[in-house]
């Protein structure tokens, strides 16, 4: 199947647009040929028409393109870009019109052919600005928008898309539809322009660069109406493509949005510090609110206190002392001032009557900051701030300025509700601390939930040779089975099933050992009984003296149908001969890793290889299923375990460890848990 390239929008509309550019300049010129020796040239108006609506739409698809897939939240990179192009097509502009001053009054000067290709590129130049400006202006107006404003923009798009084809209608003549039109868009261009919501979200700094690209964007629109409307009047062309509806309206819609913007952005100057004053509170705000996470002590919290208020306030220092705090001798930060200027200032507030009595209040939550003149060679004016917390003084904040009465009433409201946000989080925090304490077993055995989780494989490696499926399930919240496999080559894989002695907690990590260690033997492309060696004594080095792990390893070979297995004192395995018709369990010995934590260890491997047909089923499970009891105490057992094989050894892998659990908790009890892990995995050979 032959696969087709991919089509770059941008890129091809761009090549059609600079194509239908070259074909109106050709058609022209020709009819130019045609004008110029009195005689027919054979090209209709209507095709000079058509191709410049073609021209248009390819224009506005390029840049429809263009402008989505690269535009960002930065407003005044959207206003450049419009800038930038305007200052472009002024500049050739001006270089066209230096090129005929230096022509002077050659003949050269007046040759038509020349006049008319500089026409054209003025009318691309033109027709580029005004859309790629249209279309960024888009994006601003559509900043936060609403349903109403997506009809305005959709309606003035379509009442556009007709204003190139009415060329068709009246014919170039300019009657009653034009100036319909032409008023029709220019109300809809206002109306959309009043959308301007990006305009309080700038800096004051990026509000003085907007009005500078505006006033570029203005002047630029300006130049080009001048130049379109008067300095070609002189100049007669073979067809007259700037009078047009739709470059018109463009005109009218990108100068009006560029003045209002101009207008409100200019206006808008000197709230603009307010504006971002007050969002750098509401961003204070929500720090204080978030500050405090679980573990972390209250040290950022005042800092981030500290620093709000100071802002808020114009404040020239501060200082913040807390009588209590995790650490026995309490927390102090400061800013901007020295211990000796500090004492000073102490010194001189506690003489102050009104601060006497703020300090002895003997309801402290009723306590709102105060502020107190003082006679200091630097600072003039301090404002108190208590921090309270369930009725209490747990500390204070000192805010100091340079002038006299420099703290205000919006000023002091800010600064309490930074205040008392900032000991409700420091509250929360103590709570939430105390809380940890009380539930810190719950939420070990959540994570060690999670990680034993990870552990097991979400996905089984195996090839069209064989299905495998595996389950697996805790008696508590975490336990210690374990089950993995490995792919070696194309057709060999390996395959594990664990089980660590004890449950909980302790049996999940070493769970979590007995998996780094597979995972990295495994690579090593060892024998079973290689594997079980090194498995040992890398586990005799972890594990606690009165824990093993059980564990059986195969290495299934799909090329030679063989099977090598070993076995570390697991439970044995269950295989189904197809051809004969019965189940039976590997007979071969083996003692737990971890069990003998030395060399003799190895006198205890046992290795043995065996072949498989088609049909034939492996399964391998932990003790958690034979072991399970019912109501009398009686065991599932491993002849239950061997007769469902046989009975259900047709169906699929997951249907046969389906029928399993179902029988071992029929076996048990439906109301009944198992007392222990469990876990199992089926392996059909296809």
């Amino acid at each position: 199947m032959i696969k087709l390239p991919q089509i770059h929008i941008g890129k091809l509309s761009l090549l059609l647009a600079i194509l239908v550019w070259l074909a109106l300049l050709f058609v022209n010129l020709v009819r130019l040929v045609g004008i110029l020796n009195q005689m027919d040239s054979g090209i209709a108006v209507e095709f000079i028409w058509i191709l410049q609506t073609l021209f248009f739409i390819t224009v506005y698809s390029f840049y429809k393109y263009s402008i989505t897939k690269s535009t960002q939240s930065d407003f005044l990179n959207l206003i450049w870009r419009g800038a930038s192009t305007g200052i472009f097509a002024v500049g050739v502009y001006l270089i066209i019109e230096l090129f005929y001053s230096s022509l002077g009054e050659s003949k050269l000067a007046t040759e038509p052919f020349l006049r008319t290709f500089f026409y054209h590129v003025r009318f691309g130049l033109v027709t580029v600005f005004l859309i790629s400006t249209s279309l960024l202006w888009q994006h601003l107006i559509l900043y936060q928008k609403t349903k109403r404003v997506v009809k305005q923009w959709q309606a003035y798009e379509i009442a556009m898309l007709v204003a190139m084809f009415l060329v068709f209608f009246d014919r170039g003549a300019n009657e009653y539809s034009f100036f319909f039109g032409l008023v029709l868009l220019g109300i809809l261009a206002v109306i959309i322009s009043t959308n301007l919501k990006w305009i309080p979200y700038l800096t004051f700094k990026e509000k003085w660069k907007s009005l500078l690209f505006m006033a570029i964007i203005i002047l630029t629109i300006g130049y080009f109406l001048w130049y379109t409307f008067s300095g070609e009047r002189d100049y007669e062309y073979p067809v007259n493509l700037t009078w047009n509806l739709f470059l018109i309206s463009l005109f009218w819609f990108v100068l009006v949005y560029a003045v209002l913007s101009f207008l409100v952005t200019l206006f808008n100057l000197p709230t603009s510090s307010v504006f971002e004053q007050k969002l750098t509170e509401a961003i204070n705000f929500q720090r204080l609110s978030q500050s405090i996470q679980p573990g972390e002590n209250e040290e950022q919290v005042l800092d981030i206190l500290l620093d709000s208020c100071m802002s808020a306030a114009y404040a020239d220092a501060a200082w913040l002392e807390m009588s209590s705090s995790d650490s026995s001798n309490g927390c102090f930060k400061e800013r901007f001032i020295d211990q000796k200027t500090r004492e000073e200032i102490t010194e001189l507030v506690q003489k102050q009557k009104a601060a006497q009595e703020w300090i002895s209040e003997k309801r402290p939550d009723t306590l709102s900051p105060i502020q107190i003149r003082i006679d200091h060679p630097k600072y003039e004016s301090v404002l108190l701030v208590a921090l309270v917390i369930n009725k209490a003084v747990i500390g204070k904040m000192v805010l100091c300025k340079e002038v006299r009465d420099g703290f205000n009433k919006e000023m002091l409201n800010i600064i309490s509700t930074f205040g008392r946000q900032a000991c409700i989080a420091v509250e929360n925090h103590r709570l939430l601390n105390q809380a940890i304490l009380n539930e810190r077993y719950q939420e070990e055995l959540k994570i060690a939930q999670r990680v034993q989780k990870s552990l097991l494989p979400t996905q089984l490696d195996h090839n069209q040779a064989f299905d495998i499926c595996a389950f697996s399930n805790a008696a508590d919240e975490v336990g210690g089975d374990y089950y993995d496999t490995f792919q070696l080559d194309e057709d060999r894989f390996v395959l594990i099933i664990g089980d660590v002695s004890g449950k909980g907690t302790s049996a999940a990590f070493h769970m979590s050992q007995m998996k780094g260690v597979f995972q990295s033997l495994i690579q090593l492309n060892l024998s079973p009984s290689d594997f079980m060696v090194k498995a040992n004594a890398a586990l005799s080095k972890c594990l606690e003296r009165n824990h093993f792990i059980t564990a059986s390893i195969f290495i299934i070979d799909t090329a030679k149908q063989s099977i090598c297995h070993s076995r570390a004192g697991h439970v044995p395995t269950l295989f189904h001969e197809k051809k004969l018709g019965t189940s039976a369990y590997l007979e071969i010995d083996g003692l737990g890793l971890g069990i003998l934590r030395n060399m003799q260890y190895q006198k205890h491997v046992v290795e043995k290889t065996f072949t498989y047909q088609a049909g034939d089923v492996l399964v391998l499970f932990t003790d958690g299923i034979v072991e399970a009891k019912n109501e009398k105490s009686d065991q599932f057992g491993y002849e239950r375990m061997r007769t469902l094989l046989e009975v259900y050894h047709d169906l699929p892998p997951k249907d046969i460890q389906a029928k399993v659990i179902d029988s071992l908790h029929e076996f048990v009890g439906r109301d009944r848990l198992i007392d222990d892990d469990y876990s199992m995995m089926v392996v059909k050979f296809t």
